[in-house]
């Protein structure tokens, strides 16, 4: 049965497809709510299988008209969009803020990271290296080309949509491929706005297309549809799995970046003031939704009380809003709320101890108070599970080895931190920490557009995205021989 039409001043999110706002084929929607006041913000199209088909087919008529263009011409139109996005800047991240309930500030300065994003696969356009080498033929010239794949299926995350976007989106179709991105249930217009941009610079109708939907609805129709060649999907390592398995029966290309539970050692060496900062940042800003949030704190015994009640201290003056007077926002949506606050209560049953936070915020909106709990075992499901909001565990270690063995012992392997004066202890923790990847004396986020980012293990596949690493996930490498007759001369 249909939603019943959405009241006049609530805005309807549509599907993008060849250029065109479609509202889903079977009319329905579904209610998308702001974090920060819980109330209903707006509707989204709730599309399914025939959406998606719509889309590819879409897609893959427009994709070898745009591979036909030079890699230089691809390059310039994401110069273009990138442009858009600088001038419109201050509009794009109204729509982030309203959307996941950031700061002001904090969504200008994601949209910033979008932005330079661009800029830098723009520039891949001038560069787009293959190889050039010998053969052990004579008369041979031997080399290597990139080609595009054909229509690239991209499924993001809400913690980040406007930087989420980009680092798909835009090494997708400088590879020559289309593209049809399955928005975030929770972040429905900042993907659109993305392909209104688009459409301004100059992509041609086709090449980058929006669906909007659930995950089971929309998602999942993508990952299966047999012209989709490659499938880049951010988000759990539950549904990434559930991707690998149904993507890998066609052998279509998956790349996955997957969750993270990372692990930050501070050693008895440290500066304790500045690593407290550190773990706060870490464990708390974007409300914990980052997949590289440290929310594993592995410290020396010798310093562990001095430390904890600096943590402390700074975890209680969080600020907790949607201001740009405060620390962090609100989680994603209520269903996400409540797994966090059903976590936290099966940790202290099993007998750990809450130190700060643990509840709700009495306010309207999705407000969890920054928590550390203290006494999780390492195996316990609190230290094992990523639960994407500012939770983090702490926990007593005897010192470099009982760290780096802790650090270790988890599923995942996405980043990880150390804090050292040492240069010793903090090459050594590079060399033996099993993650994508290490920062010695800084916060476990934080990323680059030039450098690689991804996991190893239950955090992803190996493929990286971000830096000219991402390259590979959207191109195949075509290996080339040129002979010649000298007798022909």
């Amino acid at each position: 049965m249909s939603t019943p039409a959405a009241p006049p001043t609530t805005r309807t999110v549509t599907n993008h497809i060849g250029g065109e706002e479609l509202a889903a084929h079977g009319g329905e929607t579904f209610p998308k709510h702001n974090p920060d006041t819980g109330e209903v913000h707006s509707r989204v199209a709730r599309s399914r299988a025939e959406d998606v088909q719509q889309a590819v087919s879409t897609a893959r008529t427009a994709q070898a008209a745009w591979a036909a263009t030079t890699v230089a011409e691809r390059g310039a139109s994401i110069r273009r969009w990138a442009q858009l996005l600088e001038r419109d800047a201050e509009a794009l991240a109204r729509i982030v803020a309203t959307e996941t309930g950031k700061a002001p500030g904090e969504a200008l300065g994601e949209v910033g990271a979008a932005i330079e994003q661009g800029y830098f696969v723009a520039g891949e356009g001038r560069r787009f290296y293959g190889r050039t080498t010998t053969s052990a033929i004579p008369h041979r010239q031997a080399m290597t080309v990139r080609q595009p794949l054909g229509v690239a299926g991209l499924i993001i995350a809400a913690n980040t949509p406007a930087a989420n976007v980009a680092w798909k989106a835009f090494p997708a179709l400088l590879c020559g491929n289309a593209a049809v991105l399955k928005a975030p249930e929770d972040t429905p217009e900042t993907a659109l706005a993305f392909a209104r941009l688009a459409d301004e610079a100059g992509v041609p109708p086709g090449v980058f297309n929006v669906i909007q939907g659930y995950g089971d609805e929309a998602g999942q129709p993508l990952v299966e549809h047999p012209d989709v060649a490659v499938v880049s999907f951010t988000g759990s390592t539950r549904v990434g799995r559930m991707i690998a398995r149904v993507a890998g029966e066609r052998l279509a290309k998956v790349c996955l970046e997957l969750g993270g539970k990372n692990p930050l050692i501070v050693c008895d060496d440290a500066d304790l003031e500045g690593a407290a900062t550190a773990a706060v940042l870490s464990a708390f800003s974007n409300a914990g939704q980052r997949c590289a949030a440290g929310s594993r704190l592995l410290v020396f015994a010798d310093v562990y009380d001095q430390f904890v009640e600096l943590l402390v201290d700074k975890t209680r003056a969080q600020r907790v809003g949607p201001t740009d007077d405060d620390d962090f926002g609100p989680v994603i949506n209520e269903g996400q709320l409540d797994q966090m606050l059903a976590a936290i209560g099966h940790a202290k049953a099993d007998g750990a101890r809450v130190l700060a936070g643990g509840e709700r915020l009495d306010r309207p909106g999705y407000y969890l108070a920054p928590t550390l709990i203290e006494g999780a075992t390492l195996g316990s499901d609190i230290a094992c599970t990523e639960l994407f909001g500012p939770i983090a565990t702490l926990h007593r270690v005897t010192g470099f080895e009982d760290a780096i063995e802790a650090a270790n012992a988890s599923p995942y392997g996405l980043t990880a931190a150390i804090w050292t004066r040492s240069v010793h202890r903090g090459q050594e923790f590079v060399a033996r920490s099993q993650s994508g990847v290490a920062s010695v004396n800084g916060p476990t986020y934080g990323s680059e557009p030039h450098m690689p980012f991804g996991g190893e293990r239950a955090s992803g596949n190996g493929w990286r995205e971000a830096g000219t690493e991402a390259l590979d996930v959207y191109s195949d490498w075509k290996t080339v021989y040129v002979n010649h007759d000298p007798s022909q001369v």
